[in-house]
């Protein structure tokens, strides 16, 4: 499947909530990482972020949004080639090279 020239919509409303939600998460774990090298946060900031933000409550709101406009707009082939490639992502916690942080 050729999912470069393949487009998807979205509701406006649902794109603009993600858009906001990573827009807090991408500022905000700048703003950690520069107070944690400047050593005026300590490495248990990003978990109490994470924690306190409901940051996994959020980003799997975002998975989801994208994923019904996947499932309702191509067909079961091409969503199960999509799941298959995600399933190629680097998980914490995983044992092997898949979650090396290292790797880029």
């Amino acid at each position: 499947m050729n999912v470069s020239s393949r487009e998807i919509r979205l509701q406006l409303d649902e794109v603009l909530t993600v858009l906001r939600d990573l827009n807090e998460f991408v500022v905000s774990l700048d703003r950690i990482g520069s107070r944690q090298a400047s050593g005026t946060a300590d490495d248990s900031a990003v978990g109490a972020f994470v924690a306190d933000w409901d940051v996994a409550r959020r980003l799997a709101n975002a998975r989801r949004v994208i994923s019904v406009a996947l499932d309702t707009q191509l067909s079961e082939e091409e969503n199960a080639e999509i799941d298959a490639l995600c399933e190629q992502g680097r998980f914490y916690g995983t044992d092997g090279p898949a979650s090396s942080p290292t790797d880029t």
